[in-house]
């Protein structure tokens, strides 16, 4: 017991390493949010290249997430809150398009790949990883595999490529600005105190009663209620956090990220990774061409657009929109709308056409096998 103990904080103090390793060697190049992709990065290469016997537990990516809900959660103000209820058509809208656009490629590529279209379609609809896999679980006729593998690829293809397009003539050359540059580190470090010997207990509250309500990215959405609620019903000081508690968080979610993909597990390699590559692109082209209809809309900016449509994650995206100095609270308002309505209306549409197109192929498949009199 002592020795499998043992082994495991080897483990974790080995990817640990990696992981500083990989923020270090990207601060250094000056690449976009190094301590997200540099952790991912040296993570995948240390256990696919290298096969280090890397590992990293859910729960620190977790506390990562928290840590960002309680940063957006920060940017839910009243008068923020007004300006996501305004929109809440336009977000209805620009979701059942990417929601459409998803659904158009899972079919073409059904017609050109010997892939089945209910196993692509799981895996092309960006409603967060945890979520898409699990609904591929309850249906037995789908490729897990492959869902896990189109899904994964997406969400690392989009945290590596949305930063670099965010920096592009394209976009507009987004400009970080950190507020340690505008406080001052120590300054922030102080204002910490004492009201986050109060903050951070409830929003570990908050992310476990999420949980056990089930609600999708639990560890983000609990400690956004609650700072969200603080703000709107109190005057207490809700303090920024410093950029290394934030550096410190995208590390603990990139580390995970990186361990996430592995081709070692996957049956036609070549065919499946192109699939994957190709809709990952796609998607990325697709949700540009919603980012630059709602930047003219509404006159957002071209980074918060951008990252108000990537289908990412919801913490990837608030962390590059907090570097980068993008609206968070419209960020965070359109991810958090996407997710909820994948989760609640198109997770349980999709289980029933799912459902019924595989009883359909069961049925035809018997029908061709009996004999004929």
């Amino acid at each position: 017991m002592r020795k499998h103990s043992s082994s495991v904080v080897f483990r974790f103090l080995l990817s640990l390493s990696v992981s500083v390793l990989g923020g270090i060697a990207f601060t250094a190049i000056h690449t976009p949010i190094p301590w997200l992709l540099g952790p991912m990065v040296f993570m995948l290469l240390g256990a696919q290249v290298f096969k280090l016997p890397l590992m990293w537990p859910s729960s620190v990516r977790d506390y990562g997430i928290l840590i960002v809900g309680y940063s957006i959660g920060l940017t839910l103000t009243e008068d923020a809150l007004l300006g996501i209820m305004h929109q809440l058509p336009m977000m209805l809208l620009m979701t059942l398009l990417l929601i459409g656009f998803c659904t158009l490629t899972a079919y073409l590529a059904s017609k050109l790949t010997p892939f089945d279209f209910p196993s692509l379609l799981v895996g092309s609809i960006p409603g967060g990883l945890s979520q898409m896999v699990s609904l591929a679980e309850e249906m037995k006729s789908i490729n897990l595999t492959l869902v896990t593998f189109l899904q994964v690829t997406r969400l690392i293809m989009i945290v590596f490529c949305v930063p670099f397009l965010l920096f592009s003539p394209w976009v507009g050359g987004a400009t970080v600005v950190g507020t340690d540059l505008v406080l001052g580190t120590s300054a922030l470090w102080t204002a910490l105190f004492p009201e986050i010997w109060i903050y951070a207990p409830l929003c570990v509250i908050g992310a476990w009663i999420a949980r056990k309500l089930r609600f999708p990215t639990a560890f983000m959405l609990g400690p956004m209620i609650v700072m969200c609620v603080i703000q709107l019903t109190t005057s207490m000081h809700t303090p920024a956090l410093p950029s290394s508690v934030l550096n410190l968080s995208q590390l603990m979610i990139g580390s995970h990220v990186g361990l996430m993909l592995r081709p070692e597990q996957l049956q036609r390699k070549t065919q499946t990774v192109t699939l994957a590559l190709l809709s990952s692109v796609l998607l990325i082209a697709g949700s540009l061409g919603l980012g630059y209809i709602l930047m003219h809309v509404y006159s957002l900016s071209a980074a918060t657009s951008l990252l108000s449509m990537a289908p990412g994650g919801m913490d990837q995206m608030s962390i590059m929109a907090h570097e980068v100095n993008a609206n968070l609270s419209v960020v965070s308002g359109y991810q958090l709308f996407r997710i909820l309505f994948i989760f609640f209306i198109v997770s349980s549409v999709l289980k029933i056409v799912l459902t019924r197109l595989l009883r359909q192929k069961e049925g035809n498949s018997e029908s061709c096998s009996r004999p004929s009199n």
